[in-house]
């Protein structure tokens, strides 16, 4: 019996062409995505690990990015090797704009993903195709936000064409950017977590408001 966490989620990996600040943005039915999903690193890329998580995709893949694996061999070798790769879903950015994605075909429906240019929209347990199609164009579509709100309103839209169909419960946000944060010694733009609340995305976002204050 598989006693793997089940990540019912929806996510945005992306990289930013005009800073080359790497992001991920998750929610999900679950308590605390934010410390299994999403994994960014300034050298190297970003990930997001869902669905049966398997939580050693993060580290594993952003080493490989950082050794200057792209994205596409990046989650080839992730999942062949991965006796449980079709419950896993899994998105890979790397620096230069490459996107990779995998659904594996035991993913509980809806699930699947969309990728662009620098950009992979995903999720499973979702309301439907919808909710993905309509992260993917907030994200392509033209604006003067900064690409950590740009993520956030990702969300929002995915939310608004019908989300999680189980429901919400925890949202996260990591944008990885080289000496990004805590005064120069970090290198986290963002590294902000609802782990449980009613309305993860709208807590999420006020919480970005806060810290996009001490951080202009």
């Amino acid at each position: 019996m598989n006693h793997a966490p089940c990540f019912s989620t929806f996510s945005i990996v992306a990289l930013d062409p005009d800073t080359g600040d790497l992001g991920v943005a998750t929610q999900s039915k679950y308590l605390a995505v934010g410390s299994v999903v999403p994994w960014a690193r300034f050298n190297a890329g970003a990930i997001a690990t869902q669905a049966w998580a398997n939580a050693s995709f993060g580290p594993r893949g952003l080493d490989l990015l950082e050794a200057d694996v792209g994205a596409i061999d990046t989650l080839e070798r992730l999942i062949e090797s991965d006796p449980g790769r079709k419950s896993r879903q899994v998105a890979v950015v790397d620096l230069d704009g490459t996107a990779a994605a995998f659904t594996g075909e035991d993913c509980q429906e809806w699930a699947g993903h969309v990728t662009g240019p620098g950009f992979v929209c995903l999720g499973n347990i979702l309301a439907g195709e919808e909710v993905v199609n309509a992260m993917a164009e907030t994200f392509e579509a033209p604006g003067e936000e900064r690409f950590a709100e740009s993520l956030l309103s990702v969300l929002a839209a995915g939310q608004a064409a019908g989300g999680d169909r189980r429901g919400r419960q925890s949202a996260a946000l990591l944008v990885a950017r080289e000496g990004g944060g805590c005064g120069g010694t970090s290198d986290y733009l963002a590294d902000l977590r609802v782990d449980d609340h009613t309305d993860p995305i709208e807590e999420l976002q006020r919480l970005y408001g806060l810290h996009a204050r001490l951080n202009p």
